[in-house]
């Protein structure tokens, strides 16, 4: 891969740690407070929603930082070596465990009577918000362990090649 597509690459993920970070650290925490202020009946759901938002974002954290991992494989011509499917591996699980958060929200949100200031239309608009990211969460945990067999099997190819050469 060129080194410009890789430093490109590299800055974008930078730029997401970045923005997740503080998303985190602000828009989270303050939202969360601006609705409860707006609504005071979301009082008792304001800390463990932000909870799992954090957590959720930590998660997408996690997955950039084993994509620059594998990115510096591929700077070395190294990702088809056993080492790469460790951090395919995190990115799977940091994936499957964002995509758990969406399940457990969407539990809640469909069946805790929370109370709502517009007819319940805003837990309704979650919900079908948190679906929609179970939806997304799914299908991007398959298609990893779809790329990863992949890499398995381009991995066992050059390990092949190797030794015929």
């Amino acid at each position: 891969m060129h080194r410009f597509f890789i430093a490109a690459l590299r800055a974008g993920i930078v730029a997401a740690f970045a923005l997740a970070l503080f998303g985190q650290i602000v828009v989270i925490p303050t939202m969360a407070a601006d609705e409860v202020d707006r609504f005071p009946p979301y009082a008792p759901f304001a800390a463990p929603y932000v909870t799992v938002a954090i957590i959720g974002v930590a998660c997408i954290q996690v997955a950039l930082v084993a994509v620059w991992m594998l990115l510096t494989m591929v700077q070395r011509d190294a990702i088809f070596t056993v080492r790469a499917f460790r951090w395919v591996d995190i990115i799977i699980g940091s994936s499957f465990m964002a995509t758990l958060l969406a399940v457990g929200v969407a539990g809640h949100l469909a069946l805790a009577d929370i109370p709502s200031p517009d007819d319940n239309m805003g837990v309704i608009g979650a919900l079908a918000g948190a679906v929609a990211s179970v939806g997304v969460g799914v299908s991007f945990v398959m298609l990893v362990v779809i790329m990863r067999s992949l890499l398995r099997k381009a991995t066992d190819l050059e390990t092949e090649i190797a030794e015929v050469v």
